[in-house]
């Protein structure tokens, strides 16, 4: 059962259309999945907005022709791939994949693309082991609490400050008008 031209360019049109909203792509061996493996490995990925394409090189190889960013996959075009397009949340992606691969232990991690540079596995851990968005926001909030705490106890101090100042004042001068 041949695919018509028109179905080819399906494809390739939605690989294109996944690769420009993408910030990183990699690329994993998934010979010896079952249909049942890879449809879990999707639903891995789903929270993380990322999705898993199983699809021929030649497709790929097209749908990155024209864009400059993706070109260092072709050197990651060989043997039965399946690619993960990843939108924004890499770090929660790739550990929803190595957590995968760790129950599974039948895909293997060829490489990626990310900004143009062809990543290699351990680049791909790294970037796995940043934090994820959730966790940079929970730590920017917390940063911007502690802050903004800081500064309440501030500017409460001030009037505090300032009627000790005058109180000083006051006993200071009351203290040489007694001596005079």
């Amino acid at each position: 059962m041949g695919r018509t031209i028109e179905n080819k360019r399906e494809i390739v049109e939605e690989l294109k259309q996944t690769l420009s909203e993408s910030t990183l792509a990699f690329v994993i061996d998934y010979q010896g999945l079952t249909v049942a493996e890879i449809t879990n490995l999707r639903r891995k990925l789903r929270p993380s907005g990322a999705v898993c394409k199983v699809t021929k090189n030649t497709f790929m190889g097209i749908a990155i022709k024209e864009e400059e960013k993706w070109q260092p996959l072709n050197d990651l075009l060989k043997g039965s791939n399946a690619f993960v397009l990843v939108k924004e949340d890499f770090s929660s992606a790739i550990k929803a994949y190595q957590e995968f691969q760790k129950a599974t232990k039948k895909t293997e991690l060829r490489g990626g693309v990310m900004d143009g540079q062809l990543l290699k596995e351990a680049d791909i851990k790294a970037l796995g082991d940043l934090p994820s968005k959730e966790q940079l926001m929970a730590q920017i909030a917390g940063a911007i609490n502690a802050v903004t705490a800081k500064i309440a106890i501030g500017i409460n101090e001030v009037p505090t400050g300032l009627g000790r100042a005058i109180q000083a004042i006051a006993d200071k001068e009351k203290g040489d008008g007694e001596a005079a």
